[in-house]
């Protein structure tokens, strides 16, 4: 079962469906993951990119959330380079501490490369697909144009995409946005849409950033479930093994 690790920590449940495991990274490094397994054989698998706050007890329970619906899930700790075992609270303190590591300290090449270990440990579960937020959603996008071996991936609320627009996706990608997201104003979406006419994206009227999320103010319930009922879609129709 899970069990908190050292470094600054949130207040958690203890998971009833996962562990943390190991992976080793290209260049020897070894990382924490968290491995949420559905009750029968996988219909698939998925690699849950953390928000900048760790794998915390909120990305626990979303991997928790998508065994349920049957996937093999893995959470790679991708801070573990810089700040092993870390999770942060959702208060100024952690934005402040988890922006800095995610934008200051992380090598992107690393952390790809390490995304791309971590789809390695999965590819004999069946198709594998990615699903980030926040950081992480800006991560899956940049998966879908740099790693192998994925079938499709999905992005919420991921800051920054509109930046790299010249990194096209190789692989079907849908992605989620809040209208009343200020870190992501609708220009950017509007970019992103105009630029990638092929992806899918959404966008909640009501909804701001982090609404997926239930440890936070933004928490948006309808948008939630709507966003997830269309990302659970998107993975039956591209990880399906028919």
């Amino acid at each position: 079962m899970f069990r908190l690790q050292s470094g600054e920590q949130s207040d958690s449940k203890e998971s009833t469906m996962g562990m943390m495991v190991k992976i080793t990274s290209g260049d020897g490094f070894v990382f924490d993951a968290y491995r949420a397994e559905p009750e029968d054989t996988p219909r698939g698998s998925i690699v849950l990119i953390q928000e900048i706050f760790g794998v915390n007890s909120h990305i626990r329970a979303v991997a928790d959330g998508y065994a349920s619906e049957g996937y093999l899930v893995l959470a790679p700790a991708i801070f573990d380079r810089h700040a092993p075992g870390i999770e942060l609270a959702y208060d100024t303190e952690g934005v402040s501490r988890g922006a800095d590591i995610a934008f200051n300290k992380l090598n992107m090449s690393e952390t790809l490369a390490d995304l791309a270990a971590t789809v390695t440990t999965l590819v004999e579960a069946g198709k594998v697909g990615v699903v980030g937020y926040c950081f992480g959603g800006l991560l899956a996008y940049l998966s879908a144009n740099s790693l192998s071996g994925l079938a499709c991936s999905i992005g919420y609320y991921g800051g920054g995409i509109a930046g790299v627009l010249d990194k096209k996706p190789k692989i079907p990608l849908m992605l989620h946005f809040g209208a009343l997201d200020s870190h992501i104003p609708l220009s950017d979406v509007g970019r992103i849409q105009e630029t990638l006419p092929e992806i899918t994206v959404n966008i909640f009227p009501d909804a701001d950033h982090g609404f997926n999320c239930d440890q936070r103010a933004s928490y948006n319930a309808e948008a939630a479930r709507a966003a997830l009922d269309q990302s659970l879609a998107f993975f039956e129709q591209h990880l399906s093994s028919e």
